[in-house]
């Protein structure tokens, strides 16, 4: 299988041209750092639109962090999947839980420097990511979001599996996705040619910029 992406600002590109329509209209683009952001920033320019972001944490399973077993946002209700956490100590996950919580919010602040929230009440979201795998950041993005009251919530991504894709049209108005793999390789770097780390730094540029 040839690559799809070469790097972000690719992926970036592609998406921005599937959302055409909504250019000059009454939206807010939302990015999910860290990578996710550089992706936010093309669409939004291109689109003629604000820039903010959602921060989600994922909770890690405690004896393999990386693969996840929940997610949190700054202000939500996390987002758990029931049969990974079932045998979870659970003064464990609770402190967990608002270690990452507490995480979001230091992020929130370095990344954005005390700028305020850009309200998606009334308008058109759009939540950009440069992959999903799992879903569960994505989730809980879209239970943070709801709560703002928007028209409508669409999320807009590179890449993602078919089963993931199915649980996503049932939470948001639209999903909106250059590839639905159904036989997803396991990992969003795997579809980019150039999927190399974004940094803090990057981030802090592009929210000062925006």
């Amino acid at each position: 299988m040839s690559l799809l992406f070469r790097d972000r600002t690719d992926a970036g590109q592609k998406l921005a041209k599937m959302l055409e329509t909504y250019r000059d209209k009454d939206i807010v683009v939302y990015g999910l750092p860290r990578g996710g952001v550089v992706l936010a920033n093309i669409v939004a320019n291109l689109l003629h639109a604000p820039l903010d972001l959602v921060i989600t944490r994922k909770i890690g399973h405690p004896f393999s962090p990386e693969y996840a077993i929940g997610a949190v946002s700054e202000n939500s209700q996390p987002i758990l999947n029931e049969q990974e956490t079932l045998n979870i100590d659970r003064d464990w996950l609770k402190k967990e839980i608002a270690n990452q919580r507490q995480e979001a919010k230091r992020r929130r602040n370095l990344y954005l420097k005390g700028r305020e929230s850009i309200s998606a009440e009334g308008k058109t979201a759009i939540i950009i990511d440069d992959g999903i795998a799992t879903g569960l950041t994505m989730f809980a993005t879209i239970d943070e979001l709801k709560k703002q009251k928007p028209k409508k919530i669409i999320v807009a991504i590179p890449v993602i599996p078919g089963d993931t894709y199915e649980k996503l049209k049932q939470l948001a108005d639209e999903v909106m996705s250059i590839k639905v793999d159904e036989n997803f390789l396991g990992a969003v770097g795997a579809y980019y040619e150039n999927f190399s780390q974004v940094e803090d730094d990057e981030v802090i540029a592009i929210m000062k910029s925006a």
